[in-house]
């Protein structure tokens, strides 16, 4: 079977990971993550979400946070090659990030998103999909006039968790749209774990026919019914070779309950245990790829020790076999 030599991979543990935490997760625990995994090589970091933290409190730091990230000693020489992105789903969110930007500490790049199915987009941003195209035209050149470069992510690709079955050719459409009004790459996610590995290769088979930058095109699985690594893998004998992942396997819904009070979040939850939602693990993707011969940029050894105190940031075992098992040995020991 024929893969990518090289991937590049993306960890989204500060903020789509924390997301889904019912405890909030200190500022200092944010950072010690964002700064451990910038010096184990990663280059693509998600950090926080501009928008209201009344209803997703997970991110009432985010200014903070991304002023101690921009001003941290450990990171003084490795920021230059290194995006930091923040989630700005509606326009308040992305004024604030341009704002946090001319004001020198603001993200690098933005997400804005919007999902296949009209009930499942309407759910996450409040407007129909009419209406947010139309919004993000306007706000995409307007981030970009302020130097920030923007993501446009395409959900429910495979499936919704409120309609059901959708068409992925929808997706391949909107891929286009992103770029035709600005986005500088696009994430093609599974955010609620509907795709199985045949389908998933069929999709990036057929979008990788249909684009001409596909070192521009993301992927991101949640791996809600076990099926994450075997996505990964069909998406690399697809040809894919960007990838987003969490520490532990962790992320899902903007918590609709932290450290103690009720909140909006995104609505109940779509699943009946908000544990099993998470993404595909970094740890047991990077050590997969690392025995596949195939060079992810980053120091292994350091991503394991990171994910053994993400668990104990969250107080809780987590979803990686290879915090708990290890690495393959390379050598024998005699």
């Amino acid at each position: 079977m024929q893969y990518p030599k090289k991937v590049v991979i993306g960890d989204i543990t500060v903020r789509d990971g924390f997301q889904h935490e019912e405890k909030f997760i200190p500022t200092e625990a944010k950072l010690w993550v964002a700064e451990q995994l910038i010096l184990a090589g990663f280059k693509h970091i998600e950090v926080s979400n501009f928008g209201n933290p009344k209803g997703m409190p997970q991110f009432k730091d985010c200014d903070d946070l991304f002023k101690r990230i921009r001003t941290s000693k450990k990171l003084i020489d490795k920021l230059g090659d290194v995006n930091l992105t923040a989630i700005t789903i509606r326009e308040r969110a992305v004024q604030r990030a341009i704002q946090a930007k001319l004001d020198g500490y603001g993200p690098d790049r933005i997400l804005l998103m919007v999902s296949t199915s009209e009930s499942h987009h309407k759910t996450n941003s409040g407007l129909t999909l009419d209406e947010y195209w139309k919004m993000s035209e306007e706000w995409v050149k307007k981030a970009r006039d302020a130097g920030i470069k923007v993501n446009g992510t395409v959900s429910t690709i495979w499936g919704c968790p409120i309609e059901g079955p959708t068409d992925p050719k929808k997706a391949i459409e909107f891929t286009k749209r992103w770029f035709d009004i600005g986005a500088n790459d696009v994430e093609h996610a599974d955010h609620d774990g509907s795709a199985s590995p045949d389908r998933v290769y069929d999709y990036f088979s057929m979008l990788l026919d249909n684009v001409d930058n596909p070192h521009k095109q993301i992927a991101h699985f949640h791996t809600t019914r076990g099926w994450g690594l075997a996505n990964v893998l069909a998406a690399l004998q697809a040809g894919m070779t960007n990838y987003e992942s969490t520490m532990g396997g962790l992320g899902g819904q903007p918590a609709n309950f932290v450290s103690g009070v009720p909140v909006s979040g995104t609505g109940a939850y779509y699943y009946k245990d908000a544990k099993d939602v998470g993404l595909v693990s970094t740890e047991d993707m990077v050590v997969m790829m690392d025995e596949m011969g195939i060079d992810t940029g980053v120091d292994v050894d350091k991503v394991l020790e990171i994910g053994a105190m993400v668990e104990r940031i969250t107080g809780r075992r987590l979803r990686s076999e290879s915090i708990n098992n290890g690495r393959i040995p390379k050598f024998l020991k005699g």
